[in-house]
């Protein structure tokens, strides 16, 4: 087993270890790629001794992903890990307090239901039935009960109203829909009349004791979280429950989100009382102190922003008051969690192209840097140690752990050692360029597998989304530019202004300028691609999702440069976009007001300059998809068409803003390839047809 140094880059370390162990081996194209194994959730037992983790294996024939849950020592070493379920979905694993039974979803009997596992022996018992359905959980302190969130009927105050509800649903003719407020559809689904609420559930299915609703009434409590993480905690002491809610009229406008205390005994017997009135932006993702006297959260400042920095706050539970922990830190706090002493809390937090473990005391002061790495989507601590999920551009997630000083960092996980033993994956590298201002723009380069510096390879460019977000160090099974460029091509992944880990003023500099200073910015980068010896400048793509995506749109209006683009779920005409859209605080922030008085949504829409369309463009969108909606891809590709652009659509009736399903990224991938093949003269993706299959080589 590798061990990597403290202190150096996980992409590092990962890109020179694959890059030794598959030399020889096979490129990471899709057929490669999917049948990897996807790390889901995990959970430390609280003696640090065992983990329980989720694997998801992708299907592309049932276009469907099978996930089980698997156990495996902490301390890792040569311990086979042990499968303990067989299910078709099983996800989310849960130690109960004492470490004896593992709680985990999933979808056997009544839809997403709560199942639990005794370690000593036996099958997994199934021990709720909660009629809508368990989104996610936790188990209470004693163990006895589970806190549970599900999208429930507000008018029900217990599971016989849930059940009356679900089932004349059900059994309706007609199904139309109704709304009287805004926000009643979110990302992929409808809300129907639902509310997201947390109930108290037994550990068991006897029904001896009641189902309690303990966020009642006409919200969501918790609602969406912004930028991730938890959304409630539980007092240790069990007789206290932290959560957020949005008691703002306009929800879809709003990102005011506060902290509400409530008894865990859900008797009615007090309101839910507001911890964080006084701030009118975000707070959320609460975790009470091991000794029960804090209460850690992240909070923004501005409201309205959900980009704004992610600050964390501590709340002295003897006073009510709050103060910030990480005011100094220009950097967003992601994932927290408190050190067993109640004194320190370690946090997740990005640097750069690369996420990385911090820790800071409860006092206050400049963080200190624990362990420097790629992406880090989970963070635990248990047993004295802290455990975390880690990947990088060459390595899918494995389960990491080091010691709460940042000493000993070992992997515990070893999901797919043996398969990348046989991949050959490209070089990857960091760049940067001077913008026009004399900022650092980085980016991140990826080579075909097997390069040769005496050959001119054609080359994409990366465009990511958000806008606020970034390309970084880390493993994604949607645009993963190692499996871009095993079809040979050289990988450009830029970050401009707007791009997350640079600081909150290169950020900011994005919002009201979405065609502007970026966009020079991007053109700079490309010039810099263009400029690689190994580069063929006259075989250079274009590819962005999302804000990438609306780049895409403005690059074919705006230059035609690019030998070919794709443009995936981006805004074309951004008054209508932005109307349609559900979040509808993001484009009233970015756009600095509404269609009828900001100039800026005409300015800066790519509708508006349709008429110097001429670059051969793929169009990517989904019917699902409510954040940047259906039709703005159909305006994008009947402006081609009817202009006589070279141009092809891809739709998906059953997809969000992400393609998620395998069968579908089949289908994705091998379009998007074979697209870029014809222009650009990459490895052809599919000679076979196989996509519209949805089947690949096994």
């Amino acid at each position: 087993m590798r061990h990597w140094t403290k202190g150096l880059p996980l992409g590092v370390l990962l890109a020179v270890s694959a890059t030794l162990a598959g030399e020889t081996g096979r490129p990471l194209r899709f057929e490669e790629m999917v049948k990897l194994g996807r790390l889901g959730g995990f959970s430390v037992s609280s003696d640090g001794g065992r983990i329980a983790y989720a694997v998801g294996i992708p299907d592309v024939d049932a276009n469907a992903t099978r996930s089980q849950i698997w156990l495996v020592p902490a301390a890792g070493g040569a311990a086979a890990p042990r499968r303990l379920t067989d299910g078709e979905k099983d996800s989310d694993p849960r130690f109960s307090p004492d470490g004896r039974r593992l709680a985990f979803l999933s979808n056997r009997e009544n839809g997403m239901q709560i199942w639990i596992l005794d370690l000593s022996a036996g099958a997994p018992v199934r021990a709720t039935s909660f009629p809508t359905g368990v989104d996610a959980f936790t188990w209470t302190p004693d163990g006895a009960s589970f806190l549970i969130q599900s999208d429930v009927f507000p008018e029900c105050t217990d599971t016989a109203c849930l059940e009356r509800m679900v089932k004349a649903r059900e059994a309706a003719k007609v199904k139309g829909r109704i709304a009287e407020r805004l926000l009643f559809r979110h990302w992929d689904s409808w809300k129907d009349g639902t509310r997201t609420h947390i109930w108290k559930v037994p550990a068991a299915a006897s029904g001896a004791v009641a189902a309690v609703d303990l966020t009642p009434g006409n919200r969501d409590a918790p609602p969406f979280e912004i930028g991730g993480g938890g959304a409630w905690s539980a007092s240790p002491d069990g007789k206290e429950l932290v959560y957020p809610s949005n008691l703002d009229k306009l929800e879809a406008l709003s990102t005011n989100a506060d902290l509400f205390l409530t008894p865990l005994s859900g008797t009615g017997a007090a309101p839910a009382r507001n911890l964080t009135a006084a701030n009118p932006a975000f707070d959320g993702s609460p975790r009470f102190s091991p000794d029960g006297k804090w209460i850690a959260y992240r909070a923004q400042k501005r409201p309205g922003f959900e980009s704004d920095r992610f600050r964390l706050m501590l709340l002295d539970r003897a006073s009510g008051a709050s103060r910030p922990l990480t005011e100094a830190f220009d950097a967003w706090v992601g994932e927290f969690r408190w050190a067993p002493d109640s004194k320190s809390l370690v946090f997740t937090a990005q640097m750069g192209g690369r996420e990385s473990l911090y820790k800071v005391g409860i006092t206050g002061g400049a963080p200190s840097i624990l362990w420097k790495g790629g992406a880090i989507p989970g963070l635990e601590i248990a047993g004295g140690r802290i455990f975390f999920t880690a990947s990088a551009l060459t390595h899918p997630p494995e389960i990491w752990s080091v010691g709460l000083d940042g000493s000993s960092p070992s992997a515990v996980t070893h999901v797919n050692d043996a398969r990348l033993a046989e991949i050959a994956m490209g070089e990857t590298s960091e760049r940067f360029t001077d913008s026009s201002d004399g900022k650092k723009l980085e980016a991140w380069v990826v080579k075909p597998p097997f390069f040769d510096p005496s050959r001119k390879y054609p080359a994409v460019f990366f465009i990511h989304g958000g806008p606020q977000g970034a390309w970084e160090d880390g493993w994604s099974t949607r645009w993963n530019p190692e499996v871009w460029a095993a079809y040979g091509y050289v990988v450009y992944a830029a970050n401009p202004r707007g791009s997350t880990g640079f600081g909150q003023d290169f950020l900011d500099a994005i919002s009201g300028d979405w065609g502007g200073q970026v966009y020079d910015d991007l053109m700079r980068q490309a010039d810099d691609l263009a400029s690689l010896p190994f580069v063929d400048r006259s075989r250079i793509g274009a590819a962005g999702a999302s804000y990438g995506g609306y780049m895409i749109n403005w690059i074919a209006t705006h230059t035609q440069r690019f030998a070919v683009l794709v443009s995936h779920d981006g805004n074309y005409d951004l008054a209508g976009s932005n109307l349609e859209t559900e979040e509808l605080w993001f484009p009233t922030w970015e756009l600095k007001g509404w269609p009828w008085n900001s100039d800026l949504y005409r300015k800066w829409s790519p509708s508006t300059y349709a008429q110097n369309l001429k670059t051969p463009m793929l169009v990517i969108t989904s019917e699902k998809d409510f954040r940047v909606p259906f039709g703005q891809g159909l305006q994008l590709f009947t402006a081609l068409q009817v202009q006589g652009v070279p141009s092809k659509l891809l739709t998906f009736p059953d997809e969000g803003h992400w393609v998620l399903k395998p069968g579908n990224s089949c289908l994705w991938h091998n379009t998007v390839m074979d697209w870029l093949h014809t222009y650009l003269g990459g490895a052809e993706a599919d000679p076979k047809g196989l996509a519209l299959a949805y089947s690949v080589t096994k």
